[in-house]
């Protein structure tokens, strides 16, 4: 079902249904009733379209709606999250700012509503009914324990009328010609067989001379391909902790203290083991951990005391050796602090020539500073000149490969054009776009059967993974042709409702970009 929202959640059949469906969801309507009309930062508008203000109770009722609607057809309720990934708040705008349009458009056309037309569709919604019929007085409770107005409530169904009737009135203009019709009809029964041309890179990277120029123009729009990762290397010295707890003491007062912090470790089968069975486990503990503070105190002392940044001086000092790293990245540390992570992070934050540290590892304390930085940098031509000319190879062969399939499609339409091509065989329509001798390829199954022996070319090539396809219709067998005349009322039928929902997204399209719309930033930042 989520599959679902996602498709749709952009649609205008999700945009604009709500204005049926929420005749079954008065509750809804309930919700927001009264709320208050102020939003975000104190704006008293969600939208003006075309200088017309939209209010945030309109849109409240907008976005109430909405989330009930995909709640309904998620069958249970909408997540904070799901409600950010369907972006039902810009949604809800976005649905007001349709409806608006809408509604003015609706009194261009001349279109009304009668009261006769009001009381029929508040008769008609469930929540006023008893035993499915309207109940007068159910509805007046109804509205009353809302505190909505009736005179309000019935101007929102005269809108919500107007905006039905005007999309009525688009969809029922629109109608399914003969020829359309027919050409269902022969994509369902007639087969076909198509001669093509293709063209993939490997193909014509024969073709493909470079220049220096180009060599150096792609190297400089595509700087960041070649550009090297920043390497450092490190000088570093490192304390055992181990090497410490040989020259310290621990009281019997620490050793208990240790165990009442760390109390979970001393577990049993019976629960928490008494001191007294643990002790010797304890003072080990114990001991451990003070040596490995002692040591982190120790490095933060030795770093402290040579602010000049000299390594030597600090490892002198605590009777410790200096270590060097050859130069490497962040992501490829050398063997000699493979599984450091930390101390990579950390010499990479270094600035040349400060000490950094302690950094405490499973294997110590470490004591960094970097011996030489090299820069992220993209190196000159002549270095990597091998793989610019490889880049700029696939680049221009992929060019060329296109290039030589829009050529195609004028030479395909002469009487005998000077190509090498290929038949795909007889083959009927499929809507898995299966061709045969080129594969899944639905956008040339739809072209195909477009093709006539009037106009047998296509317009533009297709690509199809990484090779290019001009097409021509070769023959077409014309299967069933008689039994047009008796199926075309039921063809017509059958793409009546796409030809209607098309005609209103074109329609609303075509509103939306005459009007001049402003949606309140404030409001979609909730």
């Amino acid at each position: 079902m989520l599959g679902i929202l996602r498709k749709y959640k952009q649609s205008i059949v999700i945009k604009v249904v709500f204005i049926v469906i929420v005749l079954s969801f008065v509750g809804t309507i309930f919700l927001v009733w009264g709320r208050g009309d102020k939003g975000p930062g104190g704006a008293d508008y969600a939208a003006k379209v075309n200088g017309k203000k939209v209010s945030m109770e309109e849109y409240q009722k907008s976005y109430y709606r909405l989330k009930s609607i995909y709640e309904q057809l998620n069958g249970r309720g909408i997540t904070p999250e799901l409600e950010k990934q369907f972006n039902l708040r810009k949604v809800a705008v976005d649905n007001l700012v349709d409806m608006t349009l809408i509604r003015a458009e609706a009194g261009r056309m001349g279109i009304t509503v009668s009261k006769d037309e009001i009381q029929k569709a508040i008769e008609a919604i469930p929540a006023f009914q008893k035993n499915g019929v309207f109940d007068f007085s159910i509805y007046q409770q109804v509205l009353k324990s809302n505190r909505i107005p009736p005179a309000g409530f019935e101007q929102d169904q005269e809108q919500d009328l107007l905006i039905q009737k005007a999309r009525k009135k688009i969809q029922n203009a629109a109608t399914v010609s003969d020829d359309e019709a027919l050409q269902a009809f022969r994509k369902r029964n007639d087969t076909i067989n198509i001669s093509f041309a293709s063209f993939s890179p490997a193909d014509v990277k024969g073709e493909v001379k470079l220049s220096d120029q180009d060599l150096n123009t792609y190297l400089q729009v595509h700087q960041d391909r070649f550009r090297t990762l920043e390497q450092i290397s490190l000088s570093y010295c490192i304390i055992d902790p181990a090497s410490v707890a040989g020259k310290m003491t621990l009281s019997d007062e620490e050793a208990q203290t240790f165990y009442q912090k760390n109390i979970d470790r001393y577990q049993g089968k019976g629960g928490i083991l008494p001191y007294v069975e643990v002790k010797d486990r304890v003072r080990a503990d114990a001991l451990v951990f003070k040596s490995a503070r002692q040591a982190y105190e120790m490095a933060a002392d030795a770093i402290n005391k040579n602010k000049t940044g000299e390594i030597s001086a600090a490892a002198k000092e605590l009777g410790l050796k200096v270590t060097e790293t050859p130069l490497f990245t962040a992501a490829a540390p050398p063997a000699v602090i493979a599984g450091e992570t930390e101390v990579a992070k950390r010499g990479f934050a270094l600035k040349q020539g400060e000490l950094g540290g302690p950094v405490e590892t499973k294997k110590g304390i470490y004591i960094l500073k970097i011996k030489e930085r090299k820069p992220s940098t993209v190196p000159p031509l002549a270095q990597i000149r091998s793989q610019v000319e490889q880049g700029a190879m696939a680049d221009k062969a992929r060019e060329l490969a296109k290039q030589k399939a829009d050529q195609a499609v004028a030479e395909l339409a002469k009487a005998t054009p000077a190509l090498k091509l290929q038949d795909t065989g007889s083959f009927g329509f499929s809507p898995k776009g299966e061709v045969s001798r080129i594969g899944a390829a639905p956008e040339i199954m739809e072209a195909a059967f477009t093709l006539t022996t009037a106009a047998p070319v296509a317009r533009k090539p297709f690509q199809i993974g990484d090779r290019w396809y001009s097409i021509k219709l070769k023959s077409r067998t014309e299967n069933n042709k008689d039994a047009f005349a008796k199926e075309k009322d039921a063809i017509k039928q059958s793409l009546l409702p796409k030809k209607q929902q098309d005609a209103l997204e074109t329609w609303l399209k075509d509103l939306k970009a005459k009007a001049k719309i402003e949606i309140n930033p404030s409001l979609l930042s909730e």
